[in-house]
């Protein structure tokens, strides 16, 4: 599954760690490599950080483009 392949391509790239991930999303080492895996789905608010830590759009973790760029945040304190 490529949204699988995204998630873990970013990661290396940027040379973090599942661990390091993990801490971010305030979730167990265990729980982030099951979402690499695909054991377990990624949840829409755990989606939204990964894109917003990689500075990358959602489309792009999804797979639905090959465009990195992330869409300009929408002036909300929900995103800051």
């Amino acid at each position: 599954m490529k949204i699988l392949h995204r998630i873990k391509e970013l990661r290396i790239e940027t040379q973090s760690t599942q661990q390091e991930l993990a801490q971010l999303l305030n979730v167990s080492q265990n729980t982030y490599s099951q979402y690499e895996s695909g054991k377990r789905q990624i949840p829409i608010d755990i989606l939204i950080q990964l894109a917003m830590h990689y500075e990358v759009s959602t489309d792009y973790i999804l797979d639905i483009t090959d465009i990195d760029t992330p869409y300009p945040l929408k002036d909300d304190s929900r995103f800051k």
